[in-house]
């Protein structure tokens, strides 16, 4: 590594140390909310597409002010109240629990928010296993099933113990039941150990075992779980899904399984936390139950979509390319330009994160393919529209005289293209190639939409686990930096070989 990129690296890191020191000695500001009636005027957070933003959207837009603050986990709207960036959090009670276990600062109001049912949720056309789910759900509640999942995970108000109770899943072949949950949602689901457990995951493998079949579980997006289901990319839905009248416009709900309620988490003013070293910060995070595995996952998930989809990138990009060019040079190929254009202006025109969501739940809703595949194919084809348009600037830089000479030594266009344009249009792109190498490598971090572990999911999943969202997040950050200095001096490296390798030549 050269001197220049050891500096580099040195100084990202002396950056990512100073965040990390300044923020643990961050000050927030005293609670303000004491009861629900407190909660006008105040910033309110909430995540998306829960009971609580459905409830709390009725304070937005008052007289008094009221924010609502919207985040795709519980677990960043709790570290943005812990960091005093939000007033309160408004969220389901034994999610709420748990939370406050973990973090002794924050605290709970006694004054409940609103009741909620939850259910399973079924799509709208798949009568015949709503049918089924909901015998299957009476069944389990009326033999104490459900009642004795619930009671190992949730502590008896008296006496404050959980009763010990694990369901083990029976059935191990055949047909498959697809469940989609967003597993940030302790006691409900959450990971422990490096495993998917919690409420609704008993309870759906007891529900799996009664319809004699394999529970199969994807780990989603909260705000996707109903577009999964009604694609039909999950046959179910289990998240801790309150019943509500707007849901019911796009989906079915099962039989209810539990009550709970809406609560609103504040911090403690007088609660004191024992201040925790970084080492001990680090082992929390990384060591303690093999944490850093779902960050060795996740970078592997990564690497490997950002090689496989870079290659396919350059490959298609160069043949689209090739057809514009020869459309420009002369005039061929007029309707498949046509296409060409539209493609690439399509592709550059929509968001990276809406294509791969189009490519997921409805261009492939009807198949059962890994997310990884579904992963290569979405940036593989957003990659050639940009490559296309990088290696035809490429091919047009070079000289016309070129072009002439080869015709004129009655070279036929293939030929001319691949031994005397091509060559030279390569090395005049290849920073800029390299630069979408880059970029690809972090549009990856969009992956965990469709519930692919990659890297920033990875990291994601410890931040939910212990409620730590600084080092988790400085970790993924300064693991996509390392990949980006060294992919940038593989790439300066092979410029200057083929400058090199021009000086020999002359």
């Amino acid at each position: 590594m050269k001197a220049s990129t050891r500096k580099l690296l040195i100084f990202c890191l002396s950056v990512l140390s100073v965040m990390l020191l300044s923020a643990c000695g961050k000050d927030v500001p005293p609670n303000e909310v004491f009861s629900v009636d407190d909660l006008p005027g105040k910033t309110i957070g909430v995540q998306l597409g829960t009971t609580g933003d459905i409830y709390a959207s009725d304070y937005e837009g008052d007289d008094e002010g009221t924010k609502i603050e919207r985040y795709n986990k519980g677990a960043d709207a709790v570290s943005s109240l812990l960091q005093g960036k939000i007033d309160c959090v408004i969220i389901d009670e034994q999610p709420a629990a748990a939370f406050t276990r973990q973090n002794p600062e924050l605290t709970i109001l006694e004054e409940e928010f609103t009741l909620e049912d939850y259910a399973a949720v079924i799509a709208k056309d798949n009568t015949e296993l709503l049918g089924k789910v909901n015998t299957a759900i009476e069944e389990l509640i009326a033999d104490g099933t459900v009642k004795k999942i619930i009671d190992n995970y949730i502590p008896d108000e008296e006496t404050g113990e959980t009763i010990p109770f694990t369901y083990r899943q029976q059935v191990t072949e055949g047909e498959k039941l697809r469940m989609a949950t967003n597993a940030q949602f302790p006691p409900y689901e959450f990971y422990e150990s490096g495993q998917m457990v919690g409420i609704d995951v008993e309870i759906a493998r007891a529900i799996a075992d009664k319809l004699g079949r394999v529970l199969v579980i994807d780990d989603i997006e909260f705000d996707a779980i109903i577009n999964a289901v009604s694609s039909g990319k999950a046959d179910i839905g289990l998240a801790g899904f309150t019943v509500t009248d707007e849901r019911k416009k796009q989906i079915n709900f099962t039989t209810t399984y539990t009550t709970s309620k809406q609560v609103v988490i504040v911090r403690d003013d007088e609660a004191i936390r024992e201040a925790q070293s970084l080492s001990s910060k680090l082992y929390n995070n990384f060591v303690k139950e093999d944490r850093w595995k779902f960050l060795a996952q996740g970078l592997l998930n990564t690497i490997i979509i950002t090689i496989v989809a870079i290659v396919i990138g350059v490959i298609f990009g160069f043949l689209l390319a090739l057809v514009r060019v020869a459309h420009d040079k002369n005039g061929s190929f007029k309707v498949l330009n046509f296409f060409v254009k539209l493609y690439v202006t399509i592709i550059r025109g929509t968001p990276m994160m809406v294509q791969l969501l189009i490519i997921y739940f409805v261009i492939f809703s009807s198949v059962d393919i890994s997310k990884i595949l579904v992963a290569i194919v979405a940036f593989g084809l957003n990659s050639s529209a940009y490559l296309c348009e990088v290696i035809r600037s490429g091919i047009m830089s070079i000289d016309e005289g070129q072009f002439e000479a080869g015709k004129s030594l009655g070279l036929s266009y293939g030929v001319m293209m691949k031994s005397v344009i091509l060559p030279q249009a390569l090395k005049n792109v290849l920073p800029a190639i390299g630069n979408e190498f880059i970029a690809l490598l972090k549009e990856t971090s969009i992956a965990g939409y469709i519930g692919l572990q990659d890297l920033t999911r990875g990291g994601d999943i410890i931040r939910s686990i212990t409620y730590e969202p600084l080092i988790p997040l400085l970790t993924v950050a300064l693991i996509y930096l390392v990949l980006v200095i060294l992919l940038s001096a593989g790439v300066s490296k092979l410029e200057r070989r083929l400058k090199k390798n021009d000086r020999k030549q002359d």
